[in-house]
């Protein structure tokens, strides 16, 4: 079992900037594919971004250019640098990983949003 727990979100102005910071525990040796996730009131999940084996991420179109994801030095902890935030960016952003991965499958995946693991969320508010 792998546990995850997400931290960072609050509320900015439009332009603004945050981290998110998704830590996992628990049999986490095993997992090799980390993504994020967001779900906006009245829509669906929304894949944000990917980190695969080898470190290949894989980004949303709507966030490319505004948004990298890496992970720590800690290995366990993945991170969502979010920059130039606008008001459709609000929503609740969820981090999920899938142990024993391959590259493939955990880009399929990430887009049909079929994570084995899933935090509860950190709320991102963009709002003047």
């Amino acid at each position: 079992q792998v546990r995850l727990v997400e931290s960072g979100g609050g509320s900015v102005p439009p332009g603004g900037s945050l981290r998110l910071s998704c830590e996992a525990s628990g049999n986490s040796d095993s997992v090799n594919c980390m993504g994020w996730f967001r779900q906006a009131p009245g829509k669906a999940r929304e894949p944000i971004a990917i980190l695969t084996i080898a470190n290949i991420t894989r980004l949303t179109d709507s966030v490319k250019g505004r948004f990298t994801i890496s992970k720590g030095n800690d290995k366990n902890i993945l991170y969502l640098q979010m920059n130039s935030l606008n008001s459709e960016d609000t929503a609740l952003y969820y981090c999920a990983a899938r142990p024993q991965s391959t590259f493939g499958t955990c880009v399929r995946g990430w887009e049909r949003s079929e994570m084995d693991y899933w935090g509860q969320g950190t709320q991102v508010t963009v709002s003047s």
